[in-house]
This record gives structure tokens, C-alpha cells and sequence, in this order.
């Protein structure tokens, strides 16, 4: 098999198979500051990553692959010891930062800098605005939107070996390459229906959720955790922080330390001894052997703690059984609407989102955030014409049961109205 050459002077190149165009290869400090310098003037900046994530507390970044106008670049940064200036670049600059499905894109900024890129615009999340599938993988949104088809033989490449064959570089390359065609594409057909500003507002709140994602521990998601007494919870907090810092510390994934099951077990029959906890079936690896003393610890804080220091729950008023039934209906009309309005239902709602819609309007919930479905763009795509079926100022009928999109709403008159 080919593989690369590594230069320390000048950047390596290769052709991305029968596109026979150039790529340079950094591996070097003096190689990504001039990349960097030629990308500062860059109106767009399209960026994916390989990361390896399956033995560490984080993913583990291998590969940066760039692709700006005439610029294509892979920075490889287990040579480059030093690639906060790319991170900088990406966060502070003016340019647009095109990314598909950029979740871990964003946490690798984000932990380099404190910020995410600059005019972040998410392929993914904008295809779904204009009627594409979402979540959406990136090879099927360049068939239906480039008409190619990227290779996909080198997904479960081991991206930490080196040397890098060429292949997997093209095969990396090749997840970069079409981002900025795809953007300038969906951007057009949301200016089209005038829903640049929709997008606007979707990717705030998903950053929003990314960062909160980074910056908080999330010990409610643990599995299992639903239905426990605010008592129980209270020792799943303490183990599940003290189950992060130990990832952390040793540097592995948190499943390593100590798995969500064995949590759940001792926050609800607590043991009181070490000798409990290991008598418990499950814990009898030697690495959880040796830290015992503190997993006990853990349980003990959480089995003391003050009642004012309790996670707080949220008591709802327990749901009628014809909110499933409404939620069956409304949940068919918000697809109709979807399809009509050229969107992907998913991006809008999902019927977990028309349940607190109706919840919210029938007085179930307490005083929360109101439902998405309520705010912002869907409340006036949807939302509005959901709450009037609610209220019966709407009906639904049967337009032509042949048809993918059956369903039709008719408002009534003020005469039907009020009889």
C-alpha cells in the first residue's frame, strides 16, 4: 500500500483520487502557521475531524481536514504538538465555519479556547430545513444534494496509527471536501424560503446545548435513574461525580470506571459497609477492589446530606389518558404540516414534544419553560395551528386517502364556532 512521505521542511501533498486536486499535508509548527495564515483572509472555512474515542475520557483528535476555496489542508495533531493557533483562528475570525454534524468539531474548540467557531453553520441541522431527512449522515446528503458518492471504506480506521496510508487520507479528505458546495446549496433554498433566520436560531440553541453539555455533568441521565426518591438520587450525584473525576484522572471512559447499573444498584439498597459494596455482583474487578473506601464514601455523603441540599424533583400533575390519544392526532397534523412546508418533522418535534404542547395548553405542567412547539419559528409554523386544533377552531379532514400527505384543516366560521 502507498504510504505518504513525512517532510519536516514543506508541507506533503497528494491527489484526492480522480478530482486531481492538491492537498497539503501539515505536520510541522512552521507548516500550520502558514496554512493559518493563508485561511485568515478566508470568507468560509468548511473543517471535519478523525478522533478516536473508544480508550479515553475524551476523544482523542487525530486528524484536522480543511477545505477553503482553493485551500485543502489535513493537519495531523500527533505531529503538530501545538494547534491552538488553528482553534483561535476557527473561534475569533470573520469567517462562515461549515461543519455536518459538529458536535465533537465544537467540543474540541471549545476546550482549546472557550469558545465555539465563528458563524457556525451545521449542514445536518440546515438540510433539515428545507425538507431533507435529519439527522441526516454526510454521504447522504452529498448524493441528494451533490449527486456523489464519497468513499466510506475506511470508517472503522485506526485513525492513531502512523504512518497514514494514502488512502485514508483521501477517504478523511473526502468528508471535507464537498462541505462548502452543500452550504451554498441549502443556503440558497433557505433564502428561497426565507428561513435564514430560522437556521440563525437553531444553531444558538444548539450550541447552547453543546456547550452546557461540556460545561455540566449530567448525573439526572444516568440510566435507571426515573422513579428513584430524592434520597437515592443524592447518592447517584455523589457517584456519578466522583465516577467523572476518576475517568478523568486515569484518563478512560467513565463506563470503565464504573457502570450505570452498579450506580442504580447502590442508590437503591444502599450499603453501609465496604463489605457490602463488595459482595455487590459486579464489583468484583480488582481495579473497583481499590477504590472501595471510596465509592462507600460517595454513598455515605449521599445518604447524609441536608434535606435543603436534596437534587430537587419536580412534581406534574399525573396525565389524563386522552392526552395520548390527542397526542396520536396532533402528532399526524405536525407531520402534515411538516411535509407541506418542505421540513423535517423531526427538526420541528417529536410526539414527546406534541404531549408537552398539549400538557402545557390543558394547565398539566407547573410553571416550566414553555414547550418548545411554542416558541420562536414553530410556534408560527405549528404551534398556533396545533393549539387552535386544541381548542377546536380547526378540524381535520380526510383530503384524498390515496395521498403520502392525506389530511387537510379547514378553520371553522364563527357560526359553527358557537354552536
Amino acid at each position: 500500500m502507498e504510504v505518504l512521505r513525512e517532510s519536516a521542511k514543506i508541507p506533503e501533498t497528494f491527489l484526492l483520487g480522480s478530482n486531481r486536486l492538491m492537498h497539503q499535508f501539515i505536520t510541522t509548527e512552521d507548516e500550520l502557521n502558514e496554512l493559518c495564515d493563508s485561511l485568515s483572509s478566508a470568507d468560509t472555512i468548511a473543517f471535519d475531524t478523525e478522533f478516536i474515542s473508544e480508550n479515553t475520557y475524551r476523544p482523542q483528535l487525530c486528524l484536522i481536514q480543511i477545505s477553503a476555496g482553493s485551500i485543502q489542508a489535513i493537519i495531523d495533531p500527533l505531529k503538530v504538538t501545538d494547534i491552538q493557533p488553528f482553534w483561535k483562528l476557527i473561534a475569533e475570525g470573520n469567517q462562515k465555519t461549515i461543519v455536518h454534524a459538529g458536535r465533537e468539531e465544537v467540543g474540541f474548540c471549545l476546550r482549546a479556547t472557550g469558545k465555539a467557531p465563528a458563524n457556525l453553520f451545521d449542514v445536518q441541522i440546515a438540510s433539515g430545513l428545507i425538507g431533507l431527512e435529519y439527522p441526516a449522515g454526510y454521504r447522504t446528503l452529498v448524493k441528494k444534494l451533490l449527486q456523489k458518492s464519497p468513499a466510506k471504506d475506511q470508517t472503522r480506521s485506526d485513525w492513531q496509527k502512523r504512518p497514514l496510508s494514502k488512502k485514508q487520507l483521501e477517504y478523511a479528505m473526502g468528508d471535507v471536501i464537498y462541505l462548502e458546495r452543500m452550504e451554498q446549496k441549502i443556503s440558497k433554498k433557505l433564502g428561497k424560503l426565507d428561513r435564514l433566520s430560522w437556521l440563525e436560531e437553531e444553531m444558538q440553541s444548539w450550541l447552547v446545548q453543546v456547550h452546557e453539555s461540556h460545561d455540566r455533568k449530567r448525573w439526572r441521565r444516568v440510566s435507571g435513574i426515573s422513579g428513584l426518591s430524592r434520597r437515592n438520587k443524592a447518592i447517584v450525584r455523589e457517584l456519578f461525580f466522583w465516577r467523572e473525576q476518576t475517568a478523568e484522572k486515569r484518563n478512560m471512559p467513565v463506563r470503565r470506571v464504573l457502570r450505570d447499573d452498579l450506580i442504580i444498584e447502590m442508590a437503591k439498597h444502599p450499603p453501609s459497609t465496604v463489605e457490602q459494596i463488595k459482595n455487590i455482583r459486579g464489583m468484583e474487578r480488582g481495579d473497583l477492589r481499590k477504590v472501595l473506601p471510596e465509592i462507600a464514601a460517595c454513598v455515605k455523603t449521599g445518604l447524609e446530606v441536608s434535606d435543603n441540599d436534596l437534587p430537587k424533583s419536580q412534581p406534574r400533575k399525573e396525565m389524563p389518558p386522552q392526552l395520548n390519544m390527542l397526542g396520536q392526532l396532533l402528532s399526524s397534523a405536525l407531520q402534515t404540516i411538516c411535509h407541506k412546508s418542505q421540513l423535517a418533522t423531526s427538526i420541528v418535534g417529536n410526539p414527546s414534544d406534541v404531549r408537552e404542547l398539549i400538557a402545557y395548553r390543558l394547565g398539566l405542567r407547573g410553571q416550566e419553560e414553555p414547550p418548545k412547539l411554542t416558541q420562536t419559528w414553530r410556534a408560527e409554523l405549528v404551534g398556533i395551528l396545533l393549539e387552535d386544533l386544541l381548542r377546536g377552531k380547526v378540524t381535520v379532514r380526510i383530503e384524498d386517502p390515496h395521498s403520502t400527505l392525506p389530511l387537510d384543516f379547514e378553520y371553522r366560521n364563527a357560526a359553527e364556532s358557537s354552536d
